[in-house]
């Protein structure tokens, strides 16, 4: 055997690690192989019914976001497309191509139904993201000479895309609470004159906001890859 190329790993839809097997299993292993008994073999499925299962998988339903979901994830393994995260452009030379967006979003519909539910979540995209896309990133030299594997740049991946989906969430919070402040400021500045008590009243409402703004403001500049504004 030799290592295959790209376009020939990009063909096969899961890497899948077997382990060497428990003593146990070794034991039973070598027993039924080497005796002289020959087991029965009994037809699970016809290959019709294979082919009907297949077609049942394709027919579960999956949201739009969930498939950019997956999209996502793997077009941020593309080096030279995009704006990929830092530890991507310094740990991959080839990233994946469309074929692992669509093995992402066949596998998920399989764990859908495999656990009883009609539809796929983002977490089945997590889940089966490992085996669908450790053979289609290859790392660089700077990598395989730090001891980075393609599934430690696929786990932070993971992580920084989580990361991606808070700081957006921060963004949007931060978005309202300008407005807030804005209000809070029109409404001081309607205050009547003379009237201390509610101009005190809108004066800590103008502050306890803008400080919520601020501390929203930190948060976002400080989270991992995000570019100072």
């Amino acid at each position: 055997t030799y290592p295959l190329p790209e376009a020939q790993l990009d063909r096969f839809m899961f890497k899948i690690f077997v382990d060497y097997p428990e003593e146990e299993e070794e034991f039973r292993i070598i027993k039924m192989t080497t005796s002289p008994n020959r087991p029965q073999l009994t037809r699970s499925l016809s290959a019709p019914e294979i082919v009907e299962l297949q077609e049942i998988v394709r027919r579960v339903p999956v949201a739009d976001h969930v498939i950019r979901y997956a999209m996502r994830l793997v077009r941020m393994t593309r080096v030279t497309k995009g704006e990929p995260p830092a530890f991507i452009k310094t740990n991959v030379s080839w990233g994946a191509g469309p074929r692992a967006s669509q093995y992402l979003i066949l596998a998920a519909k399989a764990r859908a139904i495999l656990d009883g539910r009609h539809h796929v979540e983002p977490s089945d995209i997590r889940a089966i993201a490992l085996p669908v896309l450790r053979h289609r990133l290859i790392v660089n030299f700077n990598a395989e000479a730090d001891g980075v594997t393609s599934d430690d740049v696929i786990m932070k991946l993971q992580g920084y895309q989580a990361l991606e989906k808070q700081v957006a969430a921060l963004k949007t919070e931060l978005e309202k609470l300008q407005g807030d402040v804005d209000a809070a400021f029109q409404a001081r500045d309607a205050v009547p004159p003379g009237d201390a008590a509610a101009l005190q009243k809108a004066e800590d409402k103008s502050r306890a906001v803008e400080k919520a703004r601020d501390l929203t403001s930190v948060q976002v500049r400080s989270s991992p890859d995000q570019p100072e504004p």
